[in-house]
């Protein structure tokens, strides 16, 4: 089995939230994509500023064997690496974390990801 990374929206962000104590895809509706993609994108990724577990712990990138907060200020670059992903056009998985990132986009949420 491959392994994934999971993304979801945080509907109410609680900055003195340790995100990575509970495990809570299903709280989040994550979409779930091969984590291999990842590893694509990583010289675009590190660019992104992030924050790994909590808001406390600013960082770049995805927290790859972690959770990752993406805030709605990083989003749309974000976004960005996805659609310009050739296989954005013909992968389910990437469709809907792109539905997902305008969704969190148009709401100005914070994203969290779930590494594997």
């Amino acid at each position: 089995m491959a392994c994934i990374a999971e993304f979801g929206i945080i509907d109410e962000f609680e900055i003195d939230k340790d995100y990575s104590s509970k495990y809570e895809p299903q709280k989040y509706n994550c979409v779930a994509i091969d984590d291999d993609i990842l590893g694509d994108w990583w010289k675009k990724l590190v660019l992104i500023k992030t924050y790994f577990h909590s808001y406390s712990r600013p960082n770049f990138a995805l927290a790859r064997w972690g959770v990752t907060l993406i805030p709605p200020e990083s989003l749309e670059a974000f976004y960005n690496i996805v659609s310009t992903d050739r296989r954005s056009k013909t992968s389910k998985e990437l469709v809907d974390l792109m539905i997902l990132l305008r969704k969190a986009i148009s709401e100005n949420k914070y994203v969290i990801h779930y590494g594997v």
